[in-house]
């Protein structure tokens, strides 16, 4: 859900060419927050669903679609002839998996999450000598220590307001322009329409950009949501 508000303002934006990995189709339960897709695309997958409406609303973009799942064996060559990567995948494993190849290509990462009614936004230089998300939290929790996507849900709007904010991120990197993100992690709460920042700062211990690092090839950890609807 994240990436249907922030890819439809980047599009909006005039950015020249954009990239949509998804293996999944359209759904009926999408439409409350993928605003990339309407009715009458259920059925259809996701990223051919998404170039239409893409270039529906602005046919000088070049939208390049990967309609398979993102795994160690695909994900760097994917992303390794973009400027920036945006995250909006809805669990752990793939969330980590992003974190790495970025580091290890050297790509600028704008990551959002959301969870029920509360989001987190941040963007990720590590090239530069700033924290990767690894920094700040090393690993994926253990499987069933965080609630199932089925248990949890999401309110859809939360999904548009990070996914804005990850637009917005993704603005100001290619134009130069206001304090990124990288360095600050921003929670949001929608019940309670309140933000609140934390400044992180790169960590000598961590595993992949640290001082002494042990991961040094991408990791494909097992999925643990079994019901992959956020």
């Amino acid at each position: 859900g994240l990436c249907s508000p922030a890819a439809l303002y980047l599009a909006a934006a005039g950015v020249g060419t954009l990239g949509l990995a998804d293996s999944d189709r359209v759904e009926v339960h999408n439409l409350q927050r993928q605003i990339l897709h309407r009715t009458c695309d259920i059925g259809l997958p996701k990223v051919e669903s998404g170039k239409k409406t893409l270039e529906s609303l602005n046919p000088e973009v070049r939208v390049e679609i990967y309609p398979e799942r993102v795994t160690s064996a695909n994900i760097r060559e994917i992303i390794k002839g973009y400027d920036l990567v945006l995250d909006g995948s809805d669990n752990f494993p793939t969330r980590f998996l992003m974190n790495d190849a970025c580091y290890f290509e050297r790509k600028t990462l704008i990551s959002g999450a959301i969870l029920r009614f509360e989001g987190q936004l941040s963007t990720f230089k590590p090239h530069t000598l700033g924290p990767c998300y690894r920094c700040l939290f090393p690993e994926p929790p253990p499987p069933g220590h965080v609630p199932s996507c089925q248990e949890a849900g999401v309110l859809g709007a939360v999904a548009g307001i990070i996914g804005l904010f990850q637009a917005n991120e993704a603005l100001k990197e290619i134009l130069g322009i206001g304090q990124s993100m990288a360095g600050r992690f921003l929670l949001f709460d929608a019940l309670n329409l309140s933000f609140h920042e934390m400044k992180i700062q790169k960590n000598p211990q961590c595993p992949l950009c640290g001082e002494n690092p042990t991961i040094h090839e991408l990791i494909d950890y097992p999925q643990s949501c079994s019901d992959p609807r956020l």
